[in-house]
């Protein structure tokens, strides 16, 4: 059987026609595989939005060749919900032939409205189960029930105890499966019709991880006092205060329950809790949940997080969600291993990071291209942030928005980071997720595509440097309705007293949108002589101090939607060799060179076979990367430093997280 995308890409064949005008307003051509498989047909794909924007690409890029020997087959998409292609520029009318696609031809028999939340990588399943159980025409409902069955592998109807229960939220939160808001309304809907969960608090803790985690957290205590020296049987059991709703014993030790209860406890998800007396067998899976002062449980769960990485390392076939689901479970294992102050476990640690980037450098080249231009509902690089945004401030409930970018913040590093600052407000919720950033991971490069919300061609003029990034950060914003005085903007930050800082940047009343440049971990990096283990330390006496954390206080205090990000991550790296180019070079940095030409470029690599000569793909022209992987540096040879620039997992993908206070404490 021929996939949805075989429908779609049946009528792209090349030299058929220099341009393409295609309607789609479901994003289908955006999807991650299939805009591999286009661009491996030698189609390259951009989209209408800005009129300017468009006009300066398609001008500079590829009119300006065709009357030249040269030949693109070029892509033009129009995604708007009215996606009618007579709005398009009648040049590109005169010129282009004209296709459409949608959901509602893919799959006519269901319900187009539910069928349109869902994210474009599901749709494998969807159209797999079409085929195999045609439906008949569905309405909302039965719709929403077939995917729920064929696509989520949930049968509510089967879910008919705690187990089950448990299971099927555990497989949906900790797997990080994104269901639409409609489709877990019905399963709530559809869970509540059975009596045994009529006491649950299934309205917080089925659409929201955060809440289900803090509800596991909260029972965990309940279930270690059964192995309490004082209470083998239970009889006289503490009375907990419990915020949630729902039985008080939940089925931890259950051997469908436990796997996933083990593995949060290593990553992070669950935290340990101090439990005196409790009797468990020496390295049993209980002692993951059980804090204690004991070296050996800081090395059990050191042992136990080598082998889940390695049972989980991502393939040259993986997708981009897959290597994001890794790299926070990496950043887990890091963080462990260069707070320890133990050189025990750096060898294999760097011998599996040593494999992992060479992966990830090859599915770089065949993927990242395909993260640019992902639909609007995916949160893939650093430049979609400030859409995401951008469509909160349509909900009048969240008017005001603060982005905090942590200049140089590695995603091992935010672990640290977050550790403290939980320490610090007990009652602050952090959702966390990680995004690519942009290559060469420099801060030129890759923060202005934060604040600018715009891959890094359509600034040229600035790439090298920071000085733009209030102008950008206002005209985004002036592009949704915000004057100037709306939105704030403010670098530089990191020391000090930070009410201060805030007190003289804001209105609470009248700034709707702040942009916050925190360049302390920056700083720490470019004096550090110590390695990444002495990142973490300086990291946390800075973290320490306060400064972050009364930041983001502060912000949720004034009632704003506070986010953090940071612009690209860090490595420490080993020096392979200095380039002998003159002054060829017009970044001369110890990760990355940039060269105007890619024959200048090339005539240097051939001598730096640790080297990358990175793909041109969304920057400027007569901008050519040659990057370093792995943790090679273009320094001296025996020099051994912490850098940014280059495509090593730890640089690339960095922390996104969002903060609230007190909704589940």
């Amino acid at each position: 059987m021929n996939g949805w995308r075989d429908t779609i890409l049946d009528n792209f064949v090349l030299n058929i026609s220099k341009l393409t005008l295609v309607a789609d307003p479901d994003g289908l051509l955006t999807e991650e595989k299939l805009a591999l498989k286009l661009r491996r047909r030698g189609f390259d794909v951009i989209e209408f939005n800005d009129p300017v924007e468009f006009r300066y690409v398609y001008e500079s890029k590829y009119r300006s060749i065709w009357g030249s020997d040269k030949h693109t087959d070029l892509v033009v998409i129009l995604r708007s919900q009215d996606a009618e292609l007579e709005f398009l520029p009648y040049d590109l009318l005169k010129t282009g032939r004209r296709l459409s696609f949608n959901l509602g031809n893919l799959f006519p028999n269901l319900s187009y409205p539910i069928i349109e939340k869902l994210d474009r990588s599901l749709l494998d399943a969807l159209y797999e189960a079409q085929h195999k159980s045609p439906p008949d025409r569905m309405g909302d409902n039965t719709t929403k029930d077939f995917i729920l069955h064929h696509v989520f592998s949930i049968a509510a109807e089967l879910i008919t105890n705690e187990v089950e229960l448990l299971r099927t939220l555990l497989r949906m939160h900790y797997g990080k499966i994104y269901i639409p808001l409609t489709l877990v309304e019905r399963l709530i809907q559809l869970l509540k019709s059975h009596g045994e969960f009529k006491a649950w608090p299934l309205d917080e803790i089925v659409p929201d991880d955060a809440a289900f985690f803090d509800f596991l957290q909260e029972r965990w205590p309940v279930f270690l006092a059964r192995f309490s020296k004082a209470n083998h049987d239970g009889d006289d059991s503490p009375k907990y205060d419990l915020h949630y709703s729902g039985p008080d014993h939940l089925s931890f030790d259950h051997q469908d329950i436990r796997v996933y209860i083990d593995n949060m406890f290593l990553e992070g998800k669950l935290t340990p809790i101090q439990a005196a007396g409790i009797e468990v067998d020496s390295g049993s899976w209980i002692s993951s949940g059980i804090m204690t002062a004991s070296t050996d449980d800081e090395e059990l769960r050191i042992f136990r997080l080598f082998n889940l990485v390695r049972e989980e390392l991502p393939t040259s076939k993986s997708q981009y969600s897959d290597w994001i689901t890794f790299a926070l479970k990496w950043a887990e294992l890091s963080s462990l291993i260069h707070c320890s102050n133990k050189s025990l476990h750096r060898t294999q640690f760097n011998e599996i990071g040593d494999a992992l980037n060479a992966t990830f450098v090859g599915w770089l080249g065949e993927h990242y291209a395909g993260l640019i231009n992902m639909p609007p509902t995916t949160l893939a690089m650093l430049h979609h942030v400030p859409r995401r945004l951008a469509r909160n401030t349509e909900n009048p409930v969240n008017s005001r928005i603060a982005l905090i970018v942590v200049d140089g913040l590695a995603l091992d590093q935010w672990v640290t980071v977050r550790q403290l600052l939980q320490k610090q407000d007990s009652n602050l919720v952090v959702r966390e997720s990680a995004i690519f950033a942009w290559i060469p991971t420099l801060t030129s490069v890759s923060r202005q595509s934060i604040f600018s919300g715009k891959a890094p061609f359509y600034f040229p003029s600035s790439i090298n440097s920071t000085n733009s990034e209030e102008k950008l950060w206002k005209q985004f914003w002036g592009g949704y309705g915000m004057s100037r005085l709306d939105v704030a903007y403010q670098r530089g930050l990191g020391d000090g007293d930070a009410s201060s800082v805030l007190d003289a940047l804001i209105h609470p009343d009248k700034t709707k949108v702040v942009g916050l440049v925190v360049d302390k971990v920056d700083k720490i990096m470019h004096g550090m002589q110590l390695g990444s283990a002495g990142m973490h330390n300086q990291i946390k006496q800075w973290c320490q101090g306060g400064f972050l954390g009364t930041i983001v206080g502060r912000l949720l205090d004034y009632e704003y939607e506070v986010w953090l990000t940071a612009d690209h991550g860090n490595i420490e790296c080993d020096g392979k060799g200095r380039p002998s180019e003159g002054m060829i070079a017009e970044i001369r940095g110890e990760r990355v060179r940039v060269y105007h030409t890619p024959e200048l470029r090339s005539r240097v690599a051939t001598s730096l076979t640790f080297a990358h000569e990175w793909q041109q793909v969304g920057l400027p022209a007569n901008y050519f990367p040659l990057v370093a992987g792995g943790r090679d540096a273009f320094v001296s040879p025996g020099d051994t430093i912490v850098s940014h620039g280059g495509v090593a997992i730890e640089e690339v993908i960095v922390p996104l997280v969002k903060f609230e206070r007190g909704k589940y404490k």
